[in-house]
């Protein structure tokens, strides 16, 4: 049973992250035909004509419909006065909760959030050069809160997808790095903990096509990648316990790959996207380090 004490602490920090008006972006781009393919840029602030390296955003909330990417647009305003040019990309996702007499799945759809994933990554060079001239795409790390954070490995993990996949890209796609917070990062530890009401399975299609579609979807199936990860994970994050992020690094390493990860103590799940927190700058930090 989670201590109530924990549940006030993970309110708190909830309300503190949602508590900040959205931040409406410097331009606005589309990827494809559905309403969900859309991306918005946001300029580094600042006087400098320079080009800035561009962090791609992928939001979390559990893949599900109430959640999109405008909660995140104080943190990418936050990323944008850091110097970086932000791309805060929309993906389709699952129904509402509740969901009485469900048939299907309420987290994600399958294939429609990975095709959309993918066909954003692959558009965002395109797009960026169009709406963000200060955009160094060269310099560019892909960052993603929760499922997000799944989205983001994913992300970068594409050349490693089993062959067949529609979303296997040729060759390593070109980035600097990827920097996951708190991600669902380990779908069979993260089913056994009951993360986000099971929504790993729900984003899989249930529990029929769990065997099938994990190797095309679970980060701890698509090691190693070679490319530079980092995790950000707060110790006492009860959404998504760090148990799941662990278990990811010893995949990793296991396939032969290191994985960065830092834990911050007395830190939730949310504060890792609220400006008004600390680890928000930690955040920051590991994506400079990559990105720069």
């Amino acid at each position: 049973m989670t201590d109530p004490a924990a549940v006030e602490r993970d309110a708190a920090e909830a309300a503190s992250a949602f508590a900040h008006p959205a931040v409406a972006p410097d331009a606005t781009a589309t990827y494809g035909e559905h309403p969900d393919h859309v991306v918005d840029f946001y300029a580094p602030r600042g006087d400098t004509q320079e080009p800035a390296p561009l962090v791609v955003l992928l939001h979390g909330g559990a893949w599900r419909a109430p959640y999109d990417r405008q909660h995140v647009t104080p943190f990418a305003d936050f990323l944008a006065r850091r110097g970086f040019a932000v791309a805060n990309v929309e993906y389709r996702r699952g129904s509402s909760l509740p969901h009485q007499n469900a048939e299907g799945p309420v987290a994600g759809r399958w294939p429609e959030t990975f095709d959309d994933v993918a066909a954003a990554m692959d558009a965002l060079p395109r797009l960026a050069a169009e709406a963000l001239p200060q955009a160094d795409v060269r310099r560019t790390v892909v960052t993603g809160h929760s499922a997000g954070g799944h989205l983001a490995l994913w992300a970068a993990a594409r050349h490693v997808l089993p062959a067949g996949s529609p979303w296997r890209l040729p060759a390593a796609p070109m980035l600097r790095g990827v920097v996951a917070l708190a991600p669902i990062a380990d779908f069979t530890v993260a089913e056994e903990l009951g993360v986000c009401g099971g929504a790993s399975a729900q984003l899989l299609g249930g529990a029929d096509h769990w065997d099938e579609r994990l190797p095309y979807a679970d980060p701890a199936a698509l090691l190693p990648t070679g490319i530079a990860t980092a995790v950000v994970q707060g110790r006492d994050d009860i959404v998504v316990p760090q148990q799941v992020a662990e278990a990811y690094v010893a995949a990793a390493a296991k396939a032969g790959e290191m994985v960065g990860l830092t834990l911050l103590d007395a830190v939730g799940h949310f504060p890792l996207i609220d400006p008004a927190a600390d680890a928000c700058a930690v955040v920051a930090e590991e994506i400079s380090q990559l990105a720069w």
